[in-house]
């Protein structure tokens, strides 16, 4: 089979960060996993907390407007546009991009508090993947040690829907080794370091992904 020409990140990514070559082959299979889903017309659902909350905003931020790429609308959605309003269309028409369906769960605070206090705190996570989840889409659970409660909740809740987990870990990968299909487990033990090492992994895989789906 053909090696995917979007690999050539992964080669630029574990030749600047040679220790990430130990996790090459689970950087293949996390890719495939997002790239199916998003060819099946799925989203990503993201959490984490503290930097790990930071990460997952960020990696929407990646997916959901062009990263290295503009992502131009399509003629058809530009016609749809400028057909809703001529003035309002023909000015999103030139501005909005293309975008790869994705939520961060950390960024809704009156539901989560809510949640929290009407219910249970370290679930409000989970909540939200039953909202929002579905089969086919794809959890991505951030946790250095591999063991926040909330975000391993959150992991079973989402193979309860159907869904594919992806774990961003370090260390030894803790409890969501076990509920993903997919661990991404970086090669450091301390915190600061192992969210070192997760930035230029979701980015190599965002910038496959979008040079996947997107032309230009």
């Amino acid at each position: 089979m053909q090696e995917r020409k979007e690999y050539r990140y992964l080669d630029e990514l574990t030749e600047r960060y040679p220790s990430l070559a130990a996790i090459r082959m689970e950087l293949e299979r996390a890719y495939e996993v997002l790239r199916e889903c998003y060819a099946s017309g799925g989203k990503l659902l993201a959490a984490g907390n503290g930097g790990s909350c930071a990460d997952s905003e960020h990696i929407v931020g990646e997916l959901m407007k062009g990263f290295v790429k503009r992502r131009a609308l399509s003629e058809e959605m530009k016609e749809a546009l400028r057909a809703a309003d001529p003035e309002l269309g023909e000015a999103l028409s030139s501005r909005l991009q293309q975008a790869l369906p994705a939520i961060a769960l950390t960024g809704h605070p009156g539901l989560t508090t809510a949640f929290a206090n009407d219910v249970n705190a370290d679930m409000a996570f989970a909540q939200q993947v039953m909202g929002y989840g579905n089969t086919g889409d794809v959890f991505v659970g951030i946790t250095t040690s591999g063991n926040s409660l909330n975000v391993l909740y959150a992991a079973a809740a989402a193979k309860a829907r159907g869904m594919k987990v992806i774990g961003l870990t370090g260390r030894d990968g803790g409890k969501i080794r076990e509920l993903s299909d997919v661990c991404l487990i970086v090669p450091e033990q301390e915190t600061f370091k192992i969210q070192e090492l997760h930035l230029p992994v979701y980015h190599a895989l965002c910038l496959m992904l979008e040079d996947h789906f997107f032309d230009s």
